[in-house]
């Protein structure tokens, strides 16, 4: 079982690590070809219209697409949600993406930059307790189609005012769909293979 990560902007090295530490056998792709290898693929952060101009430039858009249509088991985290995602609000004008799950994102919707925040999040289908996410420029889940399934929503700490509770809280920050995972946070970045241990358990569900 082979498992891509889309090496066009984000976190590469960290998300190939968490792969293999995982058990799956991990290899970039920025080819078409080396997309056609992989029996799923994740799709780090960054900046979800230059991932996906870059997708253009790599004659990479329509393959990524006609893959994940056909049933490829992809894993999203921030950009990457975006990028899965079948709607997306406060997007650039005629900004696109991958599609595939049934939900709308809204795009930095956790605030700018310097808005960033960590805290820990319950996840269904993740034992071993709440995992610790760090939040940057971050989309957010507003609604979801009948098939998805929530698996973590927002605590709310990192902006919580007098009441203790922040306005985030209860955001949809983590859904599947079939083969299709995506976060609006960084799992990779909190040294936590949990997740990504989750999608190799999805790769083969698919696959073997």
């Amino acid at each position: 079982m082979r498992i891509g990560v889309l090496a066009l902007q984000g976190d590469v090295r960290e998300h190939l690590r968490a792969l293999s530490d995982s058990g799956a056998s991990a290899i970039t792709v920025r080819r078409a070809t080396e997309l056609e290898s992989v029996d799923g693929l994740v799709i780090p952060g960054g900046e979800s219209t230059t991932i996906i101009k870059l997708a253009v430039a790599f004659d990479l858009l329509e393959p990524l697409r006609k893959r994940i249509a056909g049933g490829m088991p992809a894993y999203g985290s921030c950009a990457g949600m975006i990028l899965l995602a079948d709607r997306v609000l406060d997007g650039v004008e005629g900004q696109q993406t991958l599609g595939g799950l049934d939900v709308t994102v809204r795009r930095n919707a956790f605030g700018r930059q310097v808005d960033s925040f960590e805290e820990s999040i319950p996840l269904t289908g993740v034992p071993g307790g709440p995992f610790h996410a760090v939040f940057i420029r971050a989309p957010w889940v507003e609604s979801v189609g009948p098939d998805v399934e929530v698996l973590g929503s927002a605590v709310g700490a990192a902006d919580k005012g007098p009441t203790g509770r922040g306005l985030s809280a209860g955001r949809i920050v983590a859904v599947r769909q079939g083969g299709l995972l995506a976060t609006s946070f960084h799992p990779e970045l909190a040294g936590d293979a949990r997740l990504h241990a989750l999608f190799v358990e999805i790769v083969k569900e698919q696959v073997l």
